[in-house]
């Protein structure tokens, strides 16, 4: 009994369980789904193609769990990762013969830079003007849609750069290089938030920013450079996303792709009310999103269905500790022992 109790408390458990449940689903109802073959020197497959396409709502994740950490949110990644897609595309250019306007590397910082300004931007309209977050991102989340438009020209810019596809398409070692590029990111953040005291600092401000002020942390500051974080993300995702359709589309770049991440990052076990924050778990919660609309696509069902699917309502309440509660106590009443 009470290793069951121990193993239903951890918020990692339960997303756990959904990506199992959704893969065994998967396993009996949709055929090869789990077949893996090697095609022109690189893994190809269901299994694979979730983890490539997931990448980009994973680099999103990363950023929005310590964003969502400090009692905030950032609906306005979408559009930042327009934004960056535009503004790479625009400095490539579109030439046939694949010579870019700029060097990569420029092109690529430029769009990381304007990714950061739009971060800070949205930082500092909730630390230092007082708006609410959800205010705050929604601004540039309708303006920053109509900033890709105007960087683009409201046209879809094409990109013939073959370096440039290996951020999006390209392989390493058999595997998606999007996903060595998440990995990294992940590690980076993993390693600040957990061997500094950054990561207490962020949890504390989530959980009472008075009280943070009074112990000698500046909230304001902390607050400001989370949300640049979060745009630095959300840009590096505009480049994968613009890397893998080799264009630039600035009304539909990203679309809803902050609703996607802010979901992985709740069903990953990072509270909407701020505080304690699970980066693994928001891998994980990313991965459940692309399983569920992988499984929806082989269906033939609408993708927008993903969203309101029994999986994610019974994921969500068991991210509830009343509801986890209450599951333990009914197997601990059978007297379940090991």
């Amino acid at each position: 009994m009470a290793w069951w109790r121990y193993i239903t408390s951890k918020k990692f458990f339960w997303p756990l369980v959904a990506l199992a449940a959704l893969m065994a689903f998967n396993l009996f109802f949709t055929p090869h789904f789990f077949r893996v073959e090697i095609k022109e020197g690189h893994l190809y497959g269901n299994v694979i193609d979730i983890i490539k396409n997931a990448a980009p709502i994973m680099l999103l994740a990363i950023g929005l769990t310590l964003v969502i950490a400090t009692k905030g949110i950032d609906i306005s990644v979408g559009s930042i990762v327009a934004i960056s897609a535009g503004v790479v595309a625009m400095l490539l250019g579109g030439d046939l013969k694949g010579v870019p306007k700029y060097p990569l590397p420029f092109a690529m910082g430029a769009a990381l830079v304007v990714s950061i300004v739009a971060g800070m931007w949205n930082g500092m309209l909730v630390s230092r003007v007082g708006m609410q977050p959800i205010i705050a991102t929604l601004i540039l989340s309708v303006a920053g849609r109509g900033i890709a438009m105007v960087t683009t020209n409201a046209m879809i810019v094409w990109l013939y750069i073959k370096p440039f596809t290996l951020l999006g398409q390209g392989y390493l070692l058999g595997l998606p290089f999007s996903i060595f590029i998440v990995g990294f990111i992940i590690l980076a953040t993993a390693l600040v938030t957990r061997r500094t005291a950054l990561g207490l600092f962020i949890e504390s401000v989530g959980i009472n920013p008075t009280a943070a002020r009074f112990v000698g942390i500046n909230a304001k500051n902390i607050i400001f450079w989370i949300y640049a974080f979060s745009g630095l993300c959300a840009g590096i995702a505009g480049l994968v996303v613009c890397s893998t359709v080799m264009s630039a589309d600035g009304n539909n770049a990203g679309l809803g792709y902050e609703m996607s991440a802010i979901l992985a990052v709740v069903l990953g076990g990072t509270s909407l009310s701020g505080g304690k924050f699970y980066l693994m778990g928001s891998m994980v919660g990313a991965l459940i999103v692309q399983t569920l609309t992988t499984t929806i696509y082989a269906f033939g069902v609408p993708p927008e269905i993903a969203k309101v699917a029994l999986v994610v309502l019974v994921v969500s309440l068991l991210q509830s500790l009343k509801f986890r509660s209450m599951i333990a106590g009914l197997f601990g009443k059978r007297g379940l022992s090991v």
